[in-house]
């Protein structure tokens, strides 16, 4: 399922998508990435940046350049510390003297697992993190922030990252990499933590925005029916591992090469992130049962559930639906 798909918009130039809100796409197209990374400035004099962006000299100069007279950056918030969206934040922040707000650091909202997880060490994952980033003011859950004739509430969102918030106007809702409409996010342990992921879509969902304004891609303009696709989807991929799990123990890699048949080879090895991600909600569920540590190497197999003897019920195994893959 793609949505909202749209022509794409020109690097370096503001777009007007509300009132007292625009997008600059910043210059770093990729698989990962789409057309690129969208920078949002709300506000009428002092304003907002949301995800200033990769560190660019181009799209700093973009940015600095859609200010008319009159205008200052009060504020610079970050959803999360991914190389694509949070070091032009410092930068930006020494030009204009506003302070720079986020969750936390790169490491700020892992669960205990994944804590656990990484310490661990050897455990693979850590696809872009900026493990330099330092906000120098932390959101809580819930905090709203005010400026100039406008006020956002900051949601911690994670899943696709540990620091992951999303910022609520009352109508658009900023949702960073948690929902885009044109693929589903990567959720690579240990930044990446899918039973969180989900807790935060259908967070989101309950809040039922206008519309969502996502770190890359076209706005989402049917927020509650794009919420319901990737949540059905990740039930869907959750069927499809237990079934196969029904055959045997396996490794993550071993079930993302057998279900992700369609998926091109060089997808592969985020395919198999992904899986990871899954068996490792799947073992906190006592659903299966790891043959070891909890490691991208170990086997999982079918935990003895009192009163099931058969494997979930069959269901189509859903495609790979991006390069961000799910």
């Amino acid at each position: 399922m793609r949505a909202n798909q749209q022509e794409r918009p020109s690097v370096g130039i503001p777009q007007r998508i509300g009132d007292d809100l625009r997008c600059i796409l910043a210059p770093n197209p990729s698989p990962m990435t789409f057309w690129g990374t969208n920078t949002y400035v709300l506000g009428h004099r002092q304003l907002a940046v949301i995800d200033p962006g990769p560190d660019n000299e181009a799209h700093l100069a973009a940015i600095l350049d859609a200010l008319d007279p009159g205008q200052s950056i009060s504020h610079i918030l970050v959803t999360h510390a991914h190389l694509d969206h949070s070091p032009l934040a410092a930068r930006l922040s020494r030009e204009t003297g506003a302070p720079v707000l986020a969750f936390g650091d790169a490491q700020a909202g892992r669960s205990a697992t994944m804590q656990a997880l990484a310490a661990g060490g050897d455990v693979g994952g850590g696809e872009g993190v900026d493990a330099d980033f330092t906000p120098d003011l932390l959101l809580c859950d819930g905090e709203r922030v005010t400026g100039d004739g406008w006020s956002l509430t900051a949601l911690w969102t994670p899943g696709h990252f540990g620091n992951h918030l999303c910022f609520d106007t009352g109508r658009d809702l900023f949702s960073g990499d948690l929902v885009m409409g044109w693929a589903s996010s990567l959720v690579s342990p240990p930044d990446g933590d899918l039973t969180q992921f989900m807790a935060s879509c259908a967070r989101l969902r309950s809040r039922a925005p206008a519309r969502l304004l996502p770190g890359h891609g076209a706005p989402v303009a049917d927020p509650v029916a794009r919420l319901d696709w990737l949540i059905a989807h990740r039930k869907g991929r959750e069927v499809a591992i237990l079934n196969a799990l029904a055959d045997g123990p396996q490794t993550a890699w071993a079930l993302a090469t057998r279900l992700y048949t369609d998926t091109p080879h060089t997808l592969l090895p985020a395919a198999a992130r992904n899986v990871l991600a899954h068996l490792i909600d799947l073992h906190g569920r006592a659903l299966v049962t790891a043959e070891g540590t909890l490691h991208p190497a170990t086997r999982f197999r079918l935990s003895h559930i009192p009163g099931r003897s058969e494997p979930a019920q069959k269901s189509p195994i859903p495609p790979l639906s991006g390069p961000m893959g799910s």
